[in-house]
Formats: C-alpha cells, sequence, structure tokens
C-alpha cells in the first residue's frame, strides 16, 4: 500500500473475544508474568486454531476501522509480555518468584535459576499468520529486556545489568526472527522504563541497546504509564523519554491521550517517529474524529506531520470489543481529518 501522512496504528493488543478469554477473570487481576493457562475459555486442543480465529477476527476489524499498520492484536497472549518472557532457558517455570508490579503489588514472576537465553523463536509464527492475512503493513510486539528483567525474581545474576544484557541478546535474536518471517516493522514494549526511571538509565538503555545491536529493519519503543484499566493515577508527564534518544530505534511510542501530555517534550526525540497516544483508555466513551485530530494537531508544533503515527495510547487489550472497534475507527478517521489539512 502506499504509505501517506499520519499512518494508524495499534500500539499492540485488541480485545479479545470473551469466547477465547476470561476477561472477567483477566481484568481482575494484574497482568501475568508466569502462564496463566487458566484464564483460556478453550481446550488446549482446539486452542491454537481458536486463536487463529480470534486473530482473523482482529485483523479484519483493524482493516475495517481503517488502519494502515496492522497487528495481531496479541490474541495468543494471556499478556503482552509473558509468552516471551516464560519461553526463555534460566526461568523455573514450576516455582515462580515474587516481584512488585509497578503499581507496588506483589506478582508472581518467572524466577531465574540459571543463565537467560532464548532457546528457539518465539513469535516468528505469529508473523507469519499476520503477513499470510493482510496485505497492509504489519508490526509485531517483543516485551524489552529492561521490562522482563523488572519482571522477575533473580536468584541467579550478581549484577541485574548483567541479566538485562542476557535479555537484552534473547530479544535481539527473537527480532532478527521476526523480520526474517515478514514483520515491517517490530516494537519492544518498555513500560518499566518509565516506572523505574533510575535502573532503566543505570542499564536499561544499555540493555535496549543491545537489544537492537545490528538489526535491520524499522523498529519502534514503547513505553507508557501501564494499562489504564489497572493504573489509574496518571502523572502529567514523562519521568524517562529524552534518554530514548540515544538507542538506535526508528519509532518511539508514547501516551499522549490520558495524561493530556505536554507534547513539547516530543522536541528531545527530534530523529524519531512518533507513535503517538491519541486515544484515551480509561473511558469506555468512543472519541469523536474531530477529538481525535485536535490530539494530534497538538503534537504538530513539536514534531514534523512526516514523523507522526497516531495510535491508541496503549493496548486494546481490556477494553469492550465495540468500544474497542469505535476507537480504532475514530483514530482513522481523526488521522484523516488532519491529513487532508496537511494535503
Amino acid at each position: 500500500m502506499t504509505q501517506h501522512l499520519f499512518p494508524t496504528s495499534l500500539v499492540g493488543s485488541y480485545a479479545q473475544p470473551d469466547w477465547l478469554i476470561d476477561r472477567q477473570k483477566l481484568a481482575g487481576r494484574f497482568p501475568p508474568r508466569v502462564r496463566a493457562t487458566e484464564l483460556w475459555r478453550v481446550d488446549p486442543e482446539y486452542l491454537e486454531q481458536a486463536q487463529n480465529d480470534a486473530t482473523l477476527i482482529a485483523i479484519r476489524d483493524q482493516e475495517r476501522a481503517g488502519l494502515d499498520i496492522i497487528t495481531d492484536g496479541e490474541m495468543r497472549r494471556e499478556s503482552y509480555s509473558n509468552r516471551f518472557a516464560t519461553a526463555l532457558e534460566g526461568v523455573d517455570l514450576d516455582n515462580p518468584g515474587t516481584a512488585l508490579d509497578r503499581s507496588g503489588h506483589p506478582n508472581p514472576v518467572p524466577r531465574v535459576t540459571g543463565r537467560i537465553r532464548r532457546m528457539h523463536a518465539v513469535e516468528a509464527d505469529d508473523v507469519r499468520f499476520l503477513r499470510a492475512n493482510t496485505d497492509r503493513r504489519i508490526k509485531i510486539t517483543v516485551p524489552g529486556p529492561f521490562t522482563m528483567s523488572q519482571q522477575a525474581q533473580n536468584d541467579w545474576y550478581d549484577d541485574p545489568g548483567e541479566m538485562a544484557q542476557d535479555y537484552a541478546a534473547a530479544v535481539n535474536e527473537e527480532i532478527r526472527d521476526l523480520f526474517a518471517a515478514g514483520a515491517d516493522i517490530v516494537q519492544i514494549d518498555e513500560p518499566y522504563m518509565q516506572a523505574r526511571p533510575d535502573p532503566a538509565r543505570a542499564y536499561g538503555v544499555a540493555a535496549l541497546q543491545r537489544a537492537l545491536e545490528g538489526v535491520e529493519g524499522e523498529t519502534a519503543v514503547h513505553i507508557c504509564f501501564g494499562y489504564a484499566a489497572i493504573i489509574h493515577e496518571r502523572p502529567e508527564g514523562y519521568s524517562f523519554l529524552p534518554e530514548l534518544a540515544a538507542v538506535p530505534c526508528d519509532c518511539v511510542s508514547i501516551e499522549t491521550a490520558q495524561s493530556n501530555l505536554d507534547c513539547s517534550i516530543l522536541e528531545t526525540l527530534p530523529e524519531k517517529k512518533i507513535i503517538l497516544g491519541v486515544l484515551d483508555l480509561s473511558t469506555h466513551e468512543v472519541e469523536t474524529a474531530e477529538t481525535v485530530a485536535a490530539r494530534i494537531r497538538r503534537a504538530l508544533p513539536h514534531a514534523d506531520a512526516a514523523r507522526i503515527v497516531p495510535a491508541p495510547d496503549c493496548g486494546l487489550k481490556y477494553l469492550p470489543r465495540d468500544v474497542a472497534f469505535g476507537k480504532m475507527k475514530a483514530l482513522a478517521d481523526g488521522a484523516a481529518i488532519v491529513r487532508a489539512e496537511a494535503s
């Protein structure tokens, strides 16, 4: 497809159907860091087939809404991170550890009992399925090394920076396989860089640089304040963002809608495309196209129009499906308004 100004995209996730996953159980707990197979409503024998069908629905909904860049909606995932994080060597899945979530509450997490290594590609088949079922540009997400290091109990490494580097090596191998499988864009999700800026500066940036080392293809880093359905309080600005200027990614994904972010901070990232969050996920109210357009316009004094990719603030995973679809449609329609103004 021909690329135009303000191409629209999800951050990653779309709302999973109720027949696939127990959405009430999912919403009533923190995002799973260890495997949470009890969330699936479909027998293991039929689960992959059901996830394929749900992925097709997510793809078609994005196309119907008019999005330009399509994701798989993360239909196969219990959370954005645990599908990859629990597939690595060096993790004791039978005896989970505990770590504080970004809200300060303890959550079961992978317990690291050996050196972290990637044993095999984890999401390459997901990309191949997505590529086979849409002719639009496609994006896949992978959890970031710093975030995974914060979502684990470290019982092996003396140095948390070394652990993050090993997570980064695993992510680097995965990214290469995702591009080989047909991804147009690979996004690394690093929400904990915002939640824990001091260790992010100490060793998170270096880990992210290692994850992207030698990678050829368009890459993005997503940094956010957490799912609106779970983390209710929003700061007015990022505690960690200009630091990403030093990271060799092409795009930075941020939220501006719910937090009413002062977009002047975008001036600290003059070389990056900005995946601009313009959908507020704290409310089930569907924005008008004009509301979305106004949120896009707020960024234009601080970032060239050619660098703006309108998107939701974060994943749509916790929204009702009709609301998620309505917001996607508003996203596409709002981008079209601003595109027409710029042409």
